[in-house]
């Protein structure tokens, strides 16, 4: 039986033989993961890559940052602007793509650089469960996947860190703010600084995993049945309903369904052409 510890040494070996890379790092489980080891292996010939905008969760910037700092690498922190590509803003079912492209085209720029030979990233064994645009995003920049090279799967990862000391061990999955507005809305900076000044107040009412869907007037909170009672207390409910039409919506919701990652696309609100796969980008880059 292969173990945990057999896919962590074969991950080793891949990154070795790399010789020196670029980490496209989120902050999140997986890439944080994948920068440790990086670090630990290949000391300054590990770089990290980190690009922020108005659709990245400001926990998520804070978090890797930190995580780079306390592991002394080098750590590139780009400002990016995905909504300047109509493509994304239309937000169509294949958003990803074009969120993934426009990183790795940023990735690719910085690693000729800095003459680094492999730019990788923190996708995983389970990744490929389903499909992901960011997949083929990644395929078309050359993007390689040591976790998925070396077996690893969610679990692993999590069972991994958790003994490495990283506290991103039990962090739940934390998708761009994007992905709380129905496909076929246009994303906007304003929805999208509804969504995270939302989710602010609610994590910092320690309501831990969470998501605050945007639909247009209406603000659909997802939350762990578990918490529903606590969130339903009268002075917490009535602070939260204030809080979310001060920002803009007029109706305050929550699903009781309870949370559920990627409950959008139980229902799908784009055009039919949203649905076509991006094609393939030449070498070139932007």
């Amino acid at each position: 039986m292969i173990t945990p510890d057999d896919k962590l040494d074969a991950l080793r070996r891949y990154l070795v033989d790399m010789r020196s890379v670029l980490v496209a790092f989120s902050g999140g489980v997986d890439s944080s993961f994948l920068l440790w080891v990086a670090a630990d292996t290949l000391g300054p010939r590990c770089t990290a890559l980190t690009t922020v905008s108005a659709a990245v969760p400001e926990h998520d910037e804070a978090a890797a940052r930190r995580l780079a700092a306390d592991l002394g690498i080098h750590h590139l922190v780009i400002s990016t602007d995905e909504l300047a590509s109509p493509d994304y803003a239309r937000n169509p079912t294949n958003r990803c793509y074009f969120c993934k492209d426009h990183l790795f085209q940023t990735c690719e720029r910085e690693a000729r650089r800095l003459g680094i030979g492999v730019i990788v990233d923190g996708a995983n064994v389970d990744d490929l469960s389903d499909h992901r645009h960011g997949l083929q995003a990644a395929a078309n920049a050359g993007v390689r996947h040591p976790l998925i090279e070396a077996g690893l799967r969610k679990d692993d990862v999590r069972t991994l860190s958790r003994r490495v000391g990283l506290e991103t061990w039990d962090r739940p999955s934390s998708p761009c703010l994007a992905s709380r507005i129905p496909y076929g809305m246009t994303i906007t900076p304003e929805r999208l600084g509804q969504v995270a000044h939302g989710e602010r107040f609610l994590r910092e009412r320690g309501f831990k995993e969470l998501r605050l869907r945007h639909h247009d007037q209406i603000a659909r909170i997802e939350i762990p049945i578990a918490d529903l009672p606590r969130l339903l207390e009268p002075d917490l409910r009535a602070a939260i309903v204030s809080r979310l039409r001060q920002i803009g919506f007029a109706y305050v919701t929550v699903d009781l369904a309870g949370f559920r990652s990627g409950s959008l696309n139980e229902v799908t609100l784009s055009p039919p052409e949203s649905h076509e796969r991006a094609p393939a980008r030449s070498n070139s880059s932007a």
